[in-house]
């Protein structure tokens, strides 16, 4: 998906992506202000912990978003597309930057220095209200998310994801639903808090029963109805 395939303006939530909201102009503005960069697939964008320079506005590919801890456990925390902008907590705070991001794909984006970015804000109000509510649908987002994950079972929790990745990036393939995304099992366990061996065993179960295929960073969903029972027990 590009730039040119994003949704329009109306009902905003945690997935409508930054370029989307604002004005047309107001995203030519702010785009020209920056440099375009390519990204090849598994490129790093942004490095956790690293001082941050820019923000990156995603004109085409997905990306995801992952922190790492000290331990060496790794979660994944969302996926980035087209519109969406990265970067923009540590350039208005001026701290480090909180997480990874790693193209899926080949990614084409535009990186604007922190300076010139704050300046249009500060130029903008419409425009930073904007990145506000982003900030706002996103948080709201987060912790509906866990709230609504700690009342599940691991296998709930996945069946869940598995699901929403099916809906937001799977494609048709022979078998089933293949996710377009390929992530790891230490990140799979991470986005449902979850440990990498308890993920492993729950997907061992599903690919018993038919329900998933499973490969070298590869999910086929075979039987959504079944994730779906599971997603949402009987009273």
């Amino acid at each position: 998906m590009a730039l040119e395939d994003l949704p329009g303006d109306g009902g905003l939530d945690d997935r409508v992506p930054f370029l989307a909201r604002l004005e047309s102009e107001d995203g030519t503005a702010l785009r020209a202000l920056g440099r375009e960069l390519d990204f090849a697939p598994r490129d790093r964008l942004i490095h956790q912990n690293e001082p941050s320079s820019h923000i990156l506005l995603i004109l085409h590919g997905w990306t995801k978003v992952t922190v790492s801890a000290a331990s060496g456990y790794h979660a994944l925390l969302a996926l980035r597309g087209p519109g969406d902008i990265l970067g923009e907590s540590a350039a208005l705070t001026g701290r480090p930057r909180s997480a990874t991001v790693t193209a899926l794909e080949r990614v084409r984006a535009v990186a604007v220095d922190h300076e010139s970015f704050r300046a249009f804000l500060a130029s903008s109000p419409t425009v930073a209200l904007r990145l506000l509510g982003l900030t706002c649908d996103r948080t709201r987002a987060a912790d509906q998310r866990r709230l609504e994950f700690a009342s599940m079972s691991v296998r709930e929790r996945l069946a869940v994801l598995l699901l929403d990745l099916s809906r937001t990036h799977g494609r048709p393939s022979d078998a089933g639903v293949e996710l377009a995304v390929p992530l790891t099992k230490e990140e799979l366990a991470g986005a449902v808090g979850a440990s990498r061996e308890m993920v492993q065993r729950e997907l061992k179960e599903l690919r018993e029963r038919g329900v998933v295929l499973t490969g070298h960073r590869s999910v086929v969903i075979v039987r959504p109805d079944v994730l779906r029972r599971i997603a949402r027990p009987a009273p």
